[in-house]
């Protein structure tokens, strides 16, 4: 059904999943950006972006997270490598620079349209192209993302099957409705540049054949310097 247009005049009636107050998230950024802070760049409306983001035909500010960390790492840093002759996906050192890994907690529940299932899907006219869909029709699933907002205003967000880990959800959240319920997680923040993030990654990451190696031993850190 799938790469289509929204219909005009379907009443959608979604699928709603329940995210309770303290349940953990976990989210990749850049180590300048706040765990909690929300996404403002629009995604242009045709190239580009992600999944669900906003364009300039419904702008709103966007947060993706995840609710198991080795989720969340298949999802950002396993998106474009490729296994080599050994068959190991080899994530490079430039793609953890200046990135952490941060635990949120949203502090009132959040009801979210739910896309995890066949009938969810149905519900809002899909199947699994919306959740499985690949960057070159990104355009058309942002277009859907608007279209489900409209017809679930009190959505706080979307779930959806993780496409990179298969069992786990991933979940976005619209920041004109619970920009102001994300607090920070008072441990688990994990600089994925460094030598312990490295270690960190290893053992999320092996169980799906993906390694990246340690950082370089700084020269001004050698024995006699």
């Amino acid at each position: 059904m799938p790469k289509t247009l929204p219909p005009a005049r379907f009443d959608a009636r979604p699928h709603m999943y329940r995210l309770e107050a303290g349940r953990r998230l976990w989210r990749v950024h850049h180590k300048t950006v706040e765990p909690t802070r929300f996404t403002t760049r629009l995604a242009d409306e045709n190239i580009g972006g992600g999944r669900f983001d906003a364009t300039a035909r419904d702008p709103y500010s966007f947060y993706y997270a995840g609710l198991e960390a080795g989720t969340v790492l298949n999802e950002v840093l396993l998106r474009d490598v490729i296994p080599n002759a050994k068959g190991t996906r080899v994530i490079r050192r430039r793609d953890v620079r200046d990135r952490r890994i941060s635990v949120v907690h949203p502090t009132t529940e959040l009801n979210l349209v739910s896309l995890l299932t066949g009938p969810a899907l149905a519900a809002v006219r899909q199947d699994t192209w919306l959740t499985q869909a690949t960057e070159d029709d990104y355009h058309a699933t942002r277009r859907w993302a608007s279209w489900i907002r409209r017809a679930a205003p009190d959505a706080d967000g979307l779930v959806w099957p993780s496409k990179r880990e298969g069992t786990e959800p991933s979940l976005m959240l619209f920041g004109d409705r619970c920009a102001d319920s994300l607090v920070v997680g008072s441990s688990s923040i994990v600089n994925l540049d460094d030598a312990v993030g490295a270690v960190w990654i290893n053992a999320l990451l092996t169980p799906y054949q993906a390694w990246i190696a340690p950082p370089r031993p700084s020269l001004c850190s050698a024995p006699g310097v």
